[in-house]
């Protein structure tokens, strides 16, 4: 959590010269004064004000702000709704230009939802879990992957041999696993080291007596 020390003649200086330091509002931060400082009498004994001056934690505003700023570059004008819990920040993103800004197979929205989770996270405020979605991508490649999974375990069953999927996140590979985790007839594990790590599904060896 960013914070400073900053003396002035008066605790209001002090104040003010940390925020402008840090570059944010005085809505933003947490002001505990050290020392409220004294004038002394005829400019003698006077005493500098000390104040600690630490920014807020808003990772809803934080994260806010950074998508601004990717869309700017990216030349989008990109709108962010946040929900916070506990333990996870779900960001839906609308606007203009979404099939830019989900990329091929979500790879694009992936990188935003790497980058937004370093930034929320960073400091030592309790870890969060970063979702980035647009246009509902998440749930409709989900129900997707969850399909292909069931008709690659088909497959893998009545060849008897293994079949290994193109390289996916640790998101998706976890649909893939988790869809397939009752299914008593394969195996499921991933091969291989990001971003390039895989899937395999195999059937499972049948033994008699």
């Amino acid at each position: 959590m960013d914070f400073i020390e900053k003396t002035g003649k008066s605790v209001d200086a002090a104040v003010e010269s940390a925020l402008i330091h840090l570059n944010v509002h005085k809505d933003d931060v947490e002001i505990e004064i050290i020392d409220a400082g004294a004038k002394g009498i005829l400019g003698l004994g006077a005493k500098l004000a000390k104040v600690k001056v630490t920014v807020k934690y808003d990772p809803e505003k934080i994260a806010k702000a950074f998508i601004k700023e990717i869309g700017m570059g990216m030349g989008l004008a990109i709108n962010a709704e946040t929900s916070l819990s506990e333990k996870q920040l779900d960001i839906v993103l609308s606007g203009d230009g979404m099939g830019i800004l989900i990329g091929k197979r979500g790879q694009t929205l992936d990188s935003i939802q790497y980058l937004v989770s370093l930034v929320v996270n960073k400091g030592t405020a309790p870890f969060l879990n970063v979702m980035v979605d647009a246009e509902n991508y998440r749930a409709r490649r989900k129900e997707s992957l969850e399909n292909l999974a069931l008709n690659l375990a088909k497959k893998a069953k009545a060849t008897k041999k293994s079949v290994t999927l193109e390289p996916m996140s640790t998101y998706e590979r976890r649909i893939i696993h988790a869809v397939l985790q009752s299914d008593r007839g394969i195996t499921t594990h991933s091969e291989g080291n990001d971003p390039y790590r895989n899937i395999v599904i195999a059937p499972k060896r049948q033994h008699y007596s």
